[in-house]
Parts: C-alpha cells; structure tokens; sequence
C-alpha cells in the first residue's frame, strides 16, 4: 500500500513586507531560493525525477501571477520536463499543496514530488488580486451577496465577532499574542529554527523579523483596534473593539518547501522518511466568521485519523489573529502548552501562501526535537474554509 512522507523540509526567514529584508527580491526568486534549498539538503536527487512541484500562492496577480510556482522551478534550476501548478485556498493554499502532493503520491500520479509556498507581500500587497484599474472588484457576485445579505467582510471583522462569540477579552488577546513573541525568540535563542532556515545569500537576515522580543502585554495594550469602523456595529450590533495590529499576524514575505515520496521510493534511494502524511481534511464553515472552520476542521481530521486530541503531541495552529487560536482552544479543550510551542504567525510572520508549508517545516521539526509521535496543524482560510493535517514522526 503506498504512502506519502516527508524526506526534507526548508523555510527562509521570514522577512517584513515593505521594510524588511525582500522588498527587491521578486516572488519568484524568494520561492526559487526554498526550492533550491530543498533539493541540495537531499543526496543523491536529481531533480528530473521530481514529478510536479505544487506551490502556495494567495495573490495571483502582477509578479506572482502566471503559475508562479513553474516560473520558479525555472528559476531554481529544475530542467524544463519538471511541471509545476500554483494553487489557492487562501492562507491555506501550501497545507492544500502539501495534500494534494501526498493524494498524487498515494494514488501513484508521483513518486517524488515538492509541496511549497510562497507570497511576497511587499511586491504583492494583500487584497491586490481583488482590485481592477485600482478599485476593489466585486469578487463575490449577485449569488453570493442573495445569499449573505450585505456581502461578506474583513478577517479582522471576523476576528471581532469571534472574540465578541466567545466572549475573549483584550487582555486575553493581548496575553496571548506576548506569549506568540517570547516562544518565537526564546526558539530562537535555543537554536530551535537553525537547521529549518535557509537564508538567502547576498541579503544579511538569518532570522524571522517580525518577532519582538521585549513585547509585553502593557505595550500591546496601548495599540489601538485595527478593525473600529461604526458601520459594522450598526450591521452586526454593539462590538467592543479589540482587535490590534498587535494581536493579529504582521505583513511578511517567505517562502517553504517540503519534498515527499513514497517509503518504497526513498528506501531505493537511500533517503530517510522523517515523517508520513497521517490524515489530511479540509472543510467549509461560516464565511461571516469565517476564521472558525479550524475548529470543525480538527474534529474531522481526528475522526478521520482514528486518534483522540490526546494522541496528539504538537499542535500548529496558524495565528491569523489571537481569538482565532484562542477560540479553537475553547472548543476543543487542547493544551495550550502544546500549541505553537515555539511561537506562531503573530511573531514569526504570517506570509500567505507559503504559511501552510512553514507550519508544517516547524511541526515536523518540533516532533523530532520533542520526540513526539504525531502533529496537528490546522489553517484558517478566507471565505470560510480550513485544513487540517496530522503528521506521524516515524521514527517515534
């Protein structure tokens, strides 16, 4: 019976869009570095026997348009036989690769194939891809808008409306949102990150640069919501804003890869499987609150894997905003000392489509160094949908 698992897996540092370290590097570089990367910490591949290289990508417009993950393998290097497919799901666009990747391998469509992401956030602002001659399009349609009367909203609408449902405090956000900062820079220190990273050559960034870690909750309390806008409140009631640029995920540019194969494969080669594709789900929820299909998500992955929340040994739970995890927290009852152990998106960065592939570069690395069995991690999404996939380090 064939499987899927992980050989290798790579991020880069995460850098600030705008002000940070990639502003002049082009998307398709960014991600050409990851897969670069990837292939030169595995012996003995020879990159014409990758079979496809599906890639993450949230705004598919200007440079990162056009299949940018095929331009990439271009760029990379892989010769011209190696196809290459972009995809999107949203923030959950390289965890969807990722499945698609261990489907393809399964169903014998691959022997070897990479799952990857990227989004240059500096060159391709967020929302570009929803605007025409400069104006927001109307992307949703006259279906949609029937369907949920005054269309849909904002994440940080949604966010709101999340911590308003489950009643979170700003204090609470903002308590969680330090605590995503000392984890990521404490990682940092213990060399958590070291063998995970790749930086790019020529650019003198070796780190995330969106963690701060003197971060405190005082701090983060004097930032003012993001979000506060009275027209909301007049559609959706009274909201008590508390929504920050503090406790939501920054701006960020990145890229991750990840090369899977079958056992059968990597044992001709020589290679190590470090971990398998378990189980993999992704599921619609409400596109109005739309951060919370994390929550249904995990429930199914875990019917689906046949493990309880207590077989579970790491969690990676992308910290679009700090009510989002913290709600998921609520309603499935994980611990928290188990979740985004070293740190989240709020510090590390949040780079749209390649999120996906560095949540699962950082939990196959957290089993490992752990010696943890098996990994969650679960993705929010736009529009209301969400993965979850469940790793088994197999050395356990």
């Amino acid at each position: 019976m064939r499987d899927a698992v992980i050989v290798e897996a790579v991020r880069t540092p995460i850098g600030k869009a705008r002000r940070g370290a990639y502003p002049e590097v082009h998307p398709v570089e960014l991600h050409a570095h990851a897969l670069r990367s990837l292939i030169a910490r595995v012996p003995g591949l020879d990159p014409v026997e990758i079979d496809d290289v599906i890639g993450g990508a949230v705004g598919q417009v200007g440079e990162q348009s056009t299949n940018t993950t095929r331009l990439a393998a271009l760029a990379a290097g892989f010769p011209e036989s190696v196809p290459g497919v972009t995809v999107d799901r949203q923030c959950g666009s390289s965890q969807q690769a990722l499945s698609f990747a261990a489907q393809g391998l399964i169903a014998a469509a691959y022997d070897i194939v990479v799952a990857s992401g990227v989004e240059s956030m500096s060159r391709v602002p967020i929302g570009s891809s929803a605007l025409v001659d400069g104006a927001r399009a109307d992307v949703a349609g006259p279906g949609v808008a029937a369907r949920y009367p005054g269309g849909l909203i904002p994440q940080g609408v949604s966010a709101e409306l999340i911590a308003r449902k489950w009643g979170l405090s700003r204090l609470q956000l903002d308590e969680y949102a330090a605590t995503s900062h000392q984890r990521a820079a404490e990682a940092w220190r213990q060399g958590h990150f070291d063998s995970q990273v790749a930086p790019l050559p020529g650019i003198e960034v070796a780190r995330d640069e969106t963690i701060r870690p003197g971060t405190t909750v005082d701090r983060l309390a004097e930032l003012p919501p993001a979000f506060a806008a009275a027209h909301w409140s007049t559609r959706f009631g009274e909201i008590d804003w508390k929504v920050t640029a503090g406790n939501s995920s920054p701006l960020n540019d990145g890229s991750a890869a990840l090369l899977l194969t079958t056992s059968d494969t990597a044992r001709r080669h020589g290679w190590r499987p470090r971990a398998r594709i378990h189980t993999a789900t992704v599921v619609g929820d409400d596109p109005i609150l739309m951060l919370t299909g994390i929550i249904p998500a995990t429930a199914r992955v875990l019917a689906r894997a046949g493990l309880t929340l207590a077989d579970i040994d790491a969690f990676e739970v992308n910290e679009a905003f700090s009510s989002v995890v913290l709600a998921w927290l609520v309603e499935t009852g994980a611990d928290p000392a188990k979740v985004n152990v070293d740190g989240g998106a709020i510090a590390l960065g949040h780079p749209l489509g390649a999120s996906g592939a560095r949540l699962a570069t950082t939990l196959l690395h957290v089993l490992e160094r752990t010696g943890g069995r098996y990994g969650l991690q679960t993705m929010c999404e736009a529009g209301g949908t969400a993965n979850a996939t469940i790793i088994e380090r197999l050395d356990a």
